[in-house]
């Protein structure tokens, strides 16, 4: 029977040989990959960014390698041609194997290595696993190691993410801002320690709530700047063996060519190999950015707590039924659940943290649950911000007679009044409004401290969210 009638192919490795399905591009290493780590729901066709990263790994590796004469112009142009369709995402289900696995990224290596070797022998008219014609480590993976291929791959693919990541970022605070131009002339009262501040208005909340995002924008971008700073050269270790000499500056000037990115080489090779500081780094910054999501998240569900109980000064869209046994109940299901995403994102950089202390000698084996993370954390927050902005944010509506009781009511509005009437003034009045019940502006006409008119003045919208100076003197 001819080869290319066969349904099953014999491929072998160090430890023996196992039959793969002519189905499949990937070969024996993957296959053992897949029996090996059975490990987590993540495998690595799951982030597509990822395998794009590892096609223009090895696109940029081969261009090199045919500039130096170790690839033939057939080999070369069969595999660029198989790195574009894996780029592409034509074939995404022949990366099957688990994201947290042993080998240091190994396992993810070879499986790249493997299906562009099959693809390039098809596109060359040959069958999956005729290797002598191309092979995965002699050719695909020629000049490189897992060590310097599988962290490149890594930067290349967590790059792309953050390109897609930062568009949901500044929507989100784009939404933030709108809204708080409809509500800035809503005057509140603003809220220490969870008791009685000083008025603000809504529009300076959520104003409040967009700056510290935008300031999240620049840390972003700064953290992922790192990724593209490469150790591609470095083969095993760092020292370049079984590389030749130009092969770094061919490969790193194939590699800008091929991402239209300014990647560079690292400075030092044998401490960028066991270096995974770019990882943490940007998994600290979506952490930082993460515990400002959830305090903004928080907020948002204790103002518009209610609907006749709680503070309930602006009312979010109601998206579900909140209980199971409660009629009429609705919860703040979108905050909720953003804040959950927010705490598995601080819990991956923790784990992040600790992969990244775990480095050995010239290695860091633990690479692939922190990629793993990496990724995890951007995706998810790219979909909650979508939600939060779309099924909360944007359908704000502000309880504006609720918010003008609280100031009303609040012995808290007595603060404005301190620069004026002094402080054992004030503070004689808010005691006394406390302990009666009455309102600060009525106790400060019944003992005559001011006027009716000053006192309308100190205490107008204006007057009492910003600085200002006032000529204003009490009446005794």
């Amino acid at each position: 029977m001819e080869q290319e009638k066969k349904s099953t192919r014999i491929e072998s490795d160090l430890i023996g040989e196992r039959e793969i399905s002519n189905d499949n591009l990937y070969g024996v290493q993957t296959l053992r990959g897949v029996e090996n780590f059975k490990i987590s729901n993540f495998h690595l066709n799951d982030y597509p960014n990822f395998i794009k990263g590892l096609a223009m790994t090895k696109e940029a590796a081969a261009i090199a390698n045919h500039k130096l004469g170790l690839l033939t112009d057939e080999q070369k142009d069969a595999i660029v041609e198989a790195c574009h369709e894996v780029a592409a995402g034509k074939h995404d289900k022949d990366f099957p194997v688990d994201m947290i696995q042993g080998g240091a990224g190994t396992t993810t290596n070879m499986n790249a290595n493997e299906v562009i070797c099959n693809r390039a022998l098809q596109i060359m008219g040959h069958n999956p696993g005729e290797f002598q014609y191309l092979s995965p480590n002699d050719h695909v993976n020629e000049s490189q190691s897992t060590n310097d291929a599988y962290p490149t791959a890594i930067h290349l693919g967590l790059y792309a993410t953050h390109l897609e990541f930062m568009p949901h970022l500044k929507d989100l605070i784009a939404a933030l801002d709108k809204k708080a131009s409809e509500m800035e002339d809503v005057l509140k009262m603003g809220r220490t320690q969870l008791q009685d501040a000083v008025p603000m208005t809504l529009g300076q909340t959520f104003h409040g709530f967009a700056s510290i995002l935008k300031d999240e924008v620049k840390n972003l971008e700064f953290a992922a700047e790192e990724f593209l700073t490469v150790n591609m050269g470095a083969t095993a270790i760092g020292t370049g063996i079984c590389a030749e000499p130009d092969y770094s500056k061919l490969c790193i000037e194939a590699m800008r060519m091929v991402t239209k990115w300014d990647i560079k080489l690292s400075a030092d090779l044998v401490g960028a190999t066991s270096d995974t500081s770019v990882m943490i780094g940007y998994s600290s910054a979506m952490k930082r950015l993460a515990v400002k999501v959830n305090k903004i998240c928080n907020d948002i569900r204790l103002l518009s707590s209610g609907p006749r109980c709680g503070l309930g000064e602006f009312n979010i869209p109601a998206m579900q039924p909140g209980s199971s046994i409660m009629p009429g109940k609705v919860n703040p299901v979108i905050p909720e659940v953003m804040s959950q995403v927010c705490y598995k994102v601080m819990g991956n950089d923790l784990c992040v943290t600790m992969a990244g202390d775990a480095s050995q000698m010239e290695l860091n084996a633990m690479e692939p649950v922190m990629a793993q993370c990496c990724f995890e954390s951007a995706h998810l927050l790219m979909n909650g911000f979508d939600t939060l902005r779309v099924r909360c944010i944007d359908g704000i509506v502000p309880n504006r007679e609720a918010c003008a009781d609280y100031i009303k009511n609040s012995v808290g509005i007595v603060t404005a009044l301190n620069p004026i009437i002094g402080y054992k003034n004030s503070t004689k009045i808010a005691k006394e409004a406390m302990a009666t019940g009455k309102g600060v502006y009525e106790l400060v006409l019944e003992h005559k401290i001011l006027s009716k008119e000053d006192l309308d003045t100190i205490l107008s919208p204006e007057n009492m969210i910003k600085p200002v100076k006032l000529n204003i003197k009490p009446q005794r």
